[in-house]
């Protein structure tokens, strides 16, 4: 050498000690070493000597046990995981003995793969570029088990290449190619190096180290020779890249890598990734069916208390507890009097309709059926939603004569008429003609209730022909709107207690009740049912997360070495961890979205078969996919960390 010059590369006192339980095993006994920027090195030595780890820890790989290291006059042991990566990005370029290439990606994808990390646009295009000076411009869309050996190797040194680094560490770059290869591979090296690389190698070969202009000899984890050819002039006050690093936040280059990654690792392993997601697919698919089926229960109760009316006040009698905690002796009886007098009140009150009921054998021609009556007022379709499908209801006059008139449920017509018009025709209820005059609207079962099955007549007839009842048996009332309810409810309380002449201390002998009481308790049974139904699903999918979770941990484990070239070429924890995670994610999301297929098919064969009322909403789709996405997150994050925290040079040596 001619002028000593600021050296690219100073190492100071490095020792490598590894820990053997009892014992200590150094490797490297106080190394010393200036590479100066410009130079071709060969590190030789024998099997054991410690050239592959003082090639580690120059490369960043491998943190030695003590000592410094300066790359540019600048200290970089002491550096941050994120620091130390974008060096390994910018600065470094790395050319294995055993290529390592990824499996599933093409030539140009692998070469690609560090300017993810680099931030750097147009990388298919640089990568283009840099496989066509190592000739392999025929190549580029190949995978690596479709290349020769020394193909392999030249995308490897492209890959090395494509962040235009200082130096390049090749680690016994003809190890694993035929003496053919290994003068073409040398070739291209010393050609990077004329163009002002600084390449530092390791061999064993002394054919090869001949291509370096720098010799270094390790034996027992210490130089014992180091010579250098004559002649070789260094660049004086060389300006070295400045170590510093942008932002570490995942970048959408970076993400759509790790998705494709984590789409590639499915295809690979289908059989694998399926039994992963039927976890998933079926907790998923449990959970949307079972909102569908609460959401469709209540929603089929909302619908059968409208088809009851709207602002109804149901007044039905009831019993008093005497003080003391004694049963009561006094039963109320409602007339058609107080009915009267509750519509008395025209500004709260718009219809009443008080009523009576039993059950009745109903007869036409051969056919007969046992059926629920109603004695009603003129006011019952208007209150009830109740206006005939098919001919009239009856009018205020057939009620004052008793006419023997009814309006049948259409279960009772199509018991007693099959497909046929009942309308004009005469039935016998309890063997006393009536003449049929309309067909309710259907309103369906109602729990045990078949609400279609009943046979309304006028409330006179009903009273004092056909069941001879003295007293009603509830009275209904609609307030004038909602907002007069309650007031109505008050009015009426009053008022029924002064006419049963209540004395204050005694406690109504009368129930009250509206819509709103009955429409809370039908939402609060609904919702208590399906929170029920729903925590038994999400255990299936718990399940599936564990799945999911032992899947990644195997997935770390026969990715390890990818891992570690991930880290070499400038990974960070934060994108190893980024990139198992969305993988557990895509996993798990996929699991989601079959499992929302699941469901809604499900839910679809369940109302054509059992007649059941489910719906699926647009929430509960999005609910059970983020809550499937979540579970992927939760349950792949300890695979992803164990996976962001393993060592380079580990995980490149990992079998």
């Amino acid at each position: 050498m001619t002028e000593e010059t600021t050296p690219l590369i100073e190492v100071r006192g490095i020792k490598k000690v590894y820990n053997l339980g009892d014992s200590d095993l150094e490797i490297l006994c106080g190394i010393d070493l200036k590479i100066h920027e410009g130079e071709f090195v060969a590190i030789m030595g024998p099997s054991g000597s410690g050239k592959s780890t003082l090639m580690h820890v120059l490369g960043l790989l491998d943190r030695p046990t003590t000592g410094q290291y300066f790359i540019g006059g600048r200290e970089v042991l002491g550096l941050s995981d994120e620091e130390t990566a974008f060096l390994r990005s910018k600065t470094i370029g790395f050319v294995f003995q055993q290529f390592n290439l990824l499996s599933r990606m093409t030539a140009t994808d692998n070469v690609a793969l560090p300017l993810i990390y680099s931030r750097t646009p147009k990388r298919q295009a640089v990568a283009e570029k840099y496989l066509k000076q190592m000739g392999l411009q025929d190549r580029m869309l190949h995978q690596p088990n479709q290349l020769s050996g020394g193909q392999q190797q030249r995308v490897a040194i492209a890959r090395a290449l494509v962040n235009s680094p200082k130096i390049i560490f090749a680690d016994e770059p003809t190890g694993n190619l035929a003496s053919s290869q290994t003068g073409e591979v040398m070739t291209i090296l010393k050609d990077l190096n004329k163009a002002g690389i600084t390449v530092v190698m390791v061999t064993h070969e002394a054919e090869v180290a001949a291509w370096a202009n720098r010799v270094i000899h390790i034996r027992d984890g210490q130089i014992v020779e180091d010579t250098s050819k004559p002649g070789i002039v260094l660049a004086k006050g060389a300006k070295h890249q400045q170590i510093t690093h942008g932002s570490f936040a995942l970048t959408p280059a970076e993400f759509g890598e790790h998705f494709m990654s984590a789409l590639r690792a499915m295809a690979s392993n289908k059989m694998r990734s399926f039994l992963t997601m039927l976890g998933i697919i079926i907790g998923v698919g449990a959970i949307l069916a079972m909102l569908a089926l609460g959401r469709g229960a209540q929603k089929s109760m909302e619908d059968k208390l409208s088809s009851l009316g709207s602002n109804l006040v149901g007044l039905t009698p009831g019993s008093s507890a005497q003080r003391g905690g004694a049963s009561g002796a006094r039963t109320s009886r409602f007339t058609i009097e107080d009915a009267k007098a509750i519509a008395g009140n025209k500004l709260l009150v718009e219809y009443v309709d008080p009523n009576v009921s039993g059950n009745v054998q109903a007869v036409y021609g051969a056919k007969n059926t046992n059926t629920s009556i109603k004695g009603t007022t003129c006011a019952y379709p208007a209150m009830h939603s109740a206006k005939p499908r098919y001919g009239r209801f009856f009018v205020p006059r057939e009620n004052d004569e008793l006419a023997m008139v009814a309006v049948i449920g259409q279960t009772v017509a199509t018991k007693l008429f099959g497909a046929g018009n009942p309308i004009g025709h005469t039935i016998k209820i309890n063997h006393k003609n009536f003449r049929v005059i309309g067909l309710l609207p259907a309103k369906g079962s109602g729990g045990f209730q078949d609400q279609d099955d009943v046979i309304v007549i006028p409330l006179n007839t009903a009273m004092k022909r056909l069941l001879g009842n003295k007293y009603v048996s509830a009275i209904w009332l609609q307030a004038r709107n909602k907002n007069s309810v309650d007031a109505a409810k008050t009015y009426i309380t009053a008022l029924m207690r002064k006419r049963h002449k209540l004395p204050v201390e005694e406690d109504n002998d009368f129930q009250i009740s509206d819509m709103s009481d009955i429409r809370e308790m039908v939402t609060a049974t609904t919702t208590t049912m399906t929170l029920l139904l729903g925590v038994i699903a999400g255990i299936s999918l718990l399940v599936g997360g564990i799945g999911i979770m032992n899947i990644m941990l195997v997935s770390v484990s026969e990715r390890t070495r990818e891992i570690g070239l991930r880290k070499a070429i400038g990974a960070t924890r934060t994108a190893i961890l980024t990139q198992f995670l969305i993988e557990a994610s895509v996993l798990s999301i996929a699991g989601g979205l079959l499992g929302v297929a699941l469901g809604a098919g499900s839910a679809l064969l369940l109302s054509k078969l059992a007649k059941w009322t489910l719906i699926v909403t647009s929430s509960s789709v999005v609910m059970s996919v983020g809550f499937s996405a979540s579970v992927g997150i939760i349950f792949g994050f300890w695979p992803a960390k164990k996976a962001s925290e393993l060592s380079p040079i580990e995980a490149l040596r990992y079998e």
